[in-house]
Order: C-alpha cells, then sequence, then structure tokens
C-alpha cells in the first residue's frame, strides 16, 4: 500500500479512542495502512504549552458533551473515566515495547487498555488494576512491566514523542497522510478525504 495514515495517541485521551474506533474502517476503504505511532500526550503538552480542554471548566463541560455526540454517531460505546486524567507513561511504554518486540499483539494491546480506560472505565494507573486487565487479555503483567523498564522502549517512546512535536503535534489524536497533519478526531472526515 502506497497510501499510509500515521495515528498519534496516547491512551489517556479519550478522543484517541474515538478515532481508533473508526480509523481501520477509513483505512479499509481507502486502501491505506495505518500506522500507530504511541506517544506520551503529558510530554507533547509541556513541550508545546498545551493542556487538556478538561483544564477549562466550561470548555470540558462541553468537550465531554461533545464526545459522546460522537460516541453516539459512530455507534462506539463510551463511559468518560471517573480517574481522568490517568499518568500513561506505563501503558505507552508498554503499547511502544510490544510494538517493537511483539508486533502481532500490538493490535490486541490497544484493544484491551482502550476497552479498560474508556468503556470499562477502570483505573489503569493502579498496577493493582491493569495486572488483572492485562492477565485477562492473555499478557504476563510481569514481563510487560520488565519490558516498559528497558531503556530501548524508553527511548523509543522519547523519540516517537519529540519526532511528532517536531511535526506539530500539540495534542491527541493527531494524524499525518504524507506530510499533511490532522488535528482531533473530529477531522476523521478530512483525514478520509487526503487518503481518497
Amino acid at each position: 500500500m502506497s497510501k499510509s495514515v500515521e495515528f498519534y495517541f496516547d491512551f489517556g485521551s479519550p478522543t484517541s479512542y474515538l478515532a481508533y474506533t473508526q480509523l481501520p474502517k477509513i483505512c479499509a476503504d481507502t486502501g491505506a495502512a495505518l500506522v500507530y505511532r504511541p506517544v506520551l500526550l503529558g510530554g507533547v503538552f509541556q513541550a508545546t504549552g498545551n493542556a487538556s480542554p478538561i483544564a477549562v471548566p466550561a470548555k470540558g463541560r462541553y468537550t465531554l458533551i461533545d464526545m459522546t455526540r460522537f460516541a453516539r454517531r459512530y455507534g462506539v460505546p463510551m463511559k468518560m473515566n471517573p480517574h481522568f486524567p490517568i499518568n500513561t507513561l506505563t501503558l505507552m511504554r508498554a503499547a511502544t515495547g510490544i510494538q517493537l518486540r511483539q508486533p502481532e499483539r500490538f493490535e490486541g494491546l490497544l484493544a484491551c487498555v482502550f476497552k479498560g480506560m474508556w468503556v470499562d472505565a477502570l483505573n489503569l494507573g493502579d498496577p493493582a488494576v491493569l495486572g488483572p486487565l492485562l492477565a485477562e487479555a492473555g499478557f504476563d503483567p510481569q514481563a510487560l512491566l520488565a519490558l516498559t523498564a528497558e531503556q530501548e522502549v524508553k527511548d523509543a517512546l522519547k523519540a516517537n514523542t519529540e519526532a511528532a512535536i517536531q511535526r506539530g503535534m500539540f495534542g491527541a489524536p493527531t494524524f499525518f497522510v504524507g506530510n499533511e497533519m490532522f488535528f482531533g478526531q473530529d477531522r476523521l472526515d478530512f483525514v478520509r478525504e487526503a487518503l481518497a
């Protein structure tokens, strides 16, 4: 496939979850490859001076309504996580590590964590909650935790995040079709047009 969309995401972003539910169909419909790029959104915010919409009370309230509308439009389950915001450093290192070492299991990890975070609304920042969830999905929690501690994995996540910032990323989800950037799951129609 010559066409592709790069999907920069963080599990802690509810709009990344919404985009995740739609991108495979968009790519199937347009004959494009979906390239997942895990990043640490906290690092992006720190580098760009951006913050979560939830940090502005009126915007936060509206964003919750808007996400509910999109979930309904997409026909996907979604529940705002009462533990939000969750520190996703371990989760994003896990995604990066699995992508590097066991790419065939990467989509299984995405499904497990996105569902745990935005459908079941679990506190995935708590190892006592995360461990059983991973085990239920067929992952070895201790092996995955060890993977997140490897320097190569840490460096890869940092490199992904820095590369995203250099390309202009300031929030998640961000998509690239070639060099054209699109921000926000509510811009997926433009992503589809660019791929078509």
